[in-house]
């Protein structure tokens, strides 16, 4: 019996090849940035145990403008992150019905992207009502 070599799939940036891949492959970059805020946030809950001054501190800290940047980079991938995941939620739910009729893709991520936007919209004017 001859000894055959076992195949090896090669992993040269195989993902670079498809778009549908470099897509993916994108979305998931994004998520150590998630991970990263809310490292932030937490670092923000425990200032806030700690007393005022300490979450003063804090605060003053999130003025600074290495953290202002940082911030805006969190933006823009938080952006492409929530937008690529609502043009992924038709293919990942059932077959939606509505009248006996297939409910088409974009209007189900027409459908999360106003409902994020009402939520967002709602939570502002709720800190805004709060705050003053």
């Amino acid at each position: 019996m001859s000894a055959r070599r076992q195949y090896v799939r090669p992993m040269d940036g195989w993902w670079r090849r498809d778009p549908r891949f470099l897509r993916y492959m994108a979305r998931e970059a994004t998520a150590p940035f998630v991970v990263a805020y809310a490292l932030v946030l937490l670092v923000g809950i425990v200032r806030l145990s700690q007393g005022e001054a300490a979450f003063e501190g804090w605060l003053e800290a999130l003025r600074s403008p290495g953290s202002i940047a940082f911030h805006g980079v969190l933006v823009a991938v938080f952006l492409y992150h929530s937008w690529s995941w609502f043009r992924i939620m038709p293919k990942t739910l059932r077959t939606l019905r509505v009248a006996g009729r297939r409910l088409p893709g974009w209007a189900i991520t027409a459908a999360g992207l106003a409902a994020s936007a009402a939520a967002s919209l709602l939570m502002l004017l709720l800190a805004w009502t709060l705050g003053s």
